[in-house]
C-alpha cells in the first residue's frame, strides 16, 4: 500500500503498479464498482429543498445526486448547498424550504458524472476528490454511483489477497 500512499501524496496516480500480478485478460471496467441506480438514494429535480433535506437526513448522507424526470443526471447537492441557500435567502425554517426547488441550489460543474467507459485511472483521480462519482450512460442517463469506499476496499482486499497467496 506504500505505492498508493506515495501516489496520493504527489497526486500522480497510476494504480496499475498494484496490479503487476493481475491476469492480462482480467476486466478493468469501472462497472465492477458500480452501485446501480435502483440501490442508490437520489433526488428528483422537482422536489423541494425541504424534501431534499428530509431525504438526506433519512439516509444519513452529506451529498446526493439530482436526477431529471427523464433520468438525466443534472448534478449533486450537498449539506453546504442547503446551508448557503438558507443563509443567503433568510429562509431558515423547514416550512420555508418548501417554496424552493432543489434545482435552485445546484452548483454548475460540481461533481460531474463519468461515462461507463471511463478508464480506471480517470475514476481513481476523481474518487480522490469526492465520496462518490455519479455514472451515466452514453445518453447522459444516470445509471448509478461509484463510492470511494468500494474502490478503496477493492484495492485493500486485492493487496491482501496477493500478499497471502504468495506465501
Amino acid at each position: 500500500m506504500q505505492i498508493v500512499s506515495e501516489a496520493v501524496k504527489d497526486r500522480s496516480i497510476y494504480f496499475d503498479a498494484l496490479d503487476k500480478d493481475r491476469d492480462p485478460g482480467e476486466n478493468k471496467s469501472i462497472i465492477f464498482f458500480l452501485t446501480a441506480k435502483g440501490s442508490v438514494a437520489f433526488l428528483d429535480e422537482r422536489c423541494s429543498l425541504r424534501q431534499g433535506l428530509e431525504k438526506m437526513k433519512h439516509h444519513g448522507y452529506t451529498a446526493m445526486p439530482v436526477v431529471a424526470e427523464d433520468g438525466t443526471y443534472i448534478g449533486t447537492v450537498s449539506e453546504g448547498d442547503f446551508l448557503w441557500h438558507m443563509l443567503n435567502s433568510g429562509a431558515y425554517s423547514m416550512k420555508e424550504q418548501e417554496d424552493y426547488p432543489i434545482s435552485e441550489i445546484l452548483r454548475e460543474g460540481w461533481n460531474p458524472a463519468v461515462k461507463i467507459d471511463t478508464s480506471m485511472d480517470e475514476l481513481l483521480l476523481r474518487i480522490m476528490e469526492q465520496n462518490f462519482v455519479p455514472v451515466v450512460d452514453d445518453r447522459e442517463k444516470f445509471i448509478g454511483i461509484i463510492t470511494r469506499k468500494n474502490v478503496i476496499k477493492h484495492y485493500y482486499e486485492s493487496e491482501n489477497m496477493r500478499r497471502y497467496t504468495k506465501k
